[in-house]
């Protein structure tokens, strides 16, 4: 019997599905993180390795035809010798010349839908929009990382509830809403008193060494204060998210051809769920058929399946309980 393997391998977690020509999905493996950016090579190899080996379970490697990985961090493989990590992992496991890694948007993007060209729009800690063709990444559109992009992410939407509130803050505007909520999440209860200027300034340069204390993107988890504020009708909560949607759908249509009519995608938390943002992108795109990633270990295994059985073959169905 012939199978395909697809994996989404992320930073946090790593999952496998094992797939026949029919679509069903004959066994699983899940394992932590596996993007080679911030684990060692070795690690995320091998979290992945053992990831399609718990999904094959007691069958013979040699039936996979073929194996789509989808990966956060795929750009680390140009490294040769990171490269060659991985692929000792796969002959390890029975999997030499088999395996193809690809980006994780690819794999978002397949679990979505089964057309062949189109765009992907993501945002999550970071942003980017992709063009896919043929079902593999052509060209993107943003993506920079904190320092130089990822308009629109959470990250992006932290920093800017940040910076309202530092500008509450030096202007005397009133602290209540979004602001009290960003003092309160980054400085606790600190005691200050910012009824004076004194405790105006005091608690500025407070928010001010707070938030370069830590990493930047650690600045995402001021987003759901953005999410909050914007429900509760705040003009500056409501300003951020109309200018997050404006990056946002700026970076999908730039992806794009004139008058392309393609499927965009959207994944990740700021576009997903009751997000505003989302909400505001998908109207801002009504005229486009705009789609939400479902599971991306699907989509991987979709490809996969593709690879392995052809254009025909019926997209995975998971697991019945």
């Amino acid at each position: 019997m012939s199978f395909a393997v697809g994996v989404d391998a992320g930073g946090t977690s790593t999952r496998a599905a094992l797939v026949d020509a029919t679509g069903a999905v004959l066994g699983t493996g899940r394992g932590e993180g596996a993007n080679p950016n911030a684990h060692a090579p070795e690690v995320a190899a091998g979290r992945i390795a053992d990831a399609i080996t718990a999904a094959l379970g007691d069958r013979d490697p040699g039936g996979v035809r073929a194996c789509v990985v989808g990966m956060a961090g795929v750009s680390k493989l140009s490294d040769p010798d990171v490269a060659a990590v991985f692929d000792a992992a796969w002959a390890r496991i029975g999997l030499p010349g088999v395996v193809r890694t690809v980006t994780d948007a690819e794999v978002a993007y397949a679990s979505a839908t089964s057309a062949p060209d189109g765009t992907v729009l993501v945002a999550g800690t970071g942003s980017i929009a992709g063009r896919i063709r043929k079902r593999r990444l052509a060209g993107t559109t943003g993506g920079y990382g904190w320092l130089l992009g990822d308009e629109g992410s959470a990250f992006w939407l932290g920093r800017e509830a940040v910076r309202s509130t530092l500008e509450a803050l030096g202007r005397g505007l009133p602290l209540d809403g979004l602001p009290s909520a960003v003092l309160a999440a980054a400085l606790g209860p600190s005691g200050l008193d910012v009824r004076t200027d004194a405790g105006r300034l005091a608690a500025s340069r407070a928010l001010i060494t707070a938030a370069n204390a830590e990493a930047p993107v650690r600045l995402a988890r001021f987003a759901p204060l953005v999410s909050a504020a914007h429900d509760a009708g705040e003009p500056a909560a409501l300003e951020i998210v109309a200018r997050a949607a404006g990056h946002l759908v700026g970076n999908a249509l730039a992806a794009r051809e004139p008058g392309e009519s393609t499927p965009v995608v959207l994944v990740g938390s700021v576009l997903t769920g009751d997000s505003p943002v989302g909400a505001l992108v998908r109207r801002r795109l009504a005229d486009l058929e705009v789609l939400t990633s479902s599971d991306g270990v699907l989509g991987a295994a979709w490809l996969a399946a593709v690879a392995a059985f052809g254009e025909g073959t019926p997209r995975p169905r998971p697991e019945r309980d």
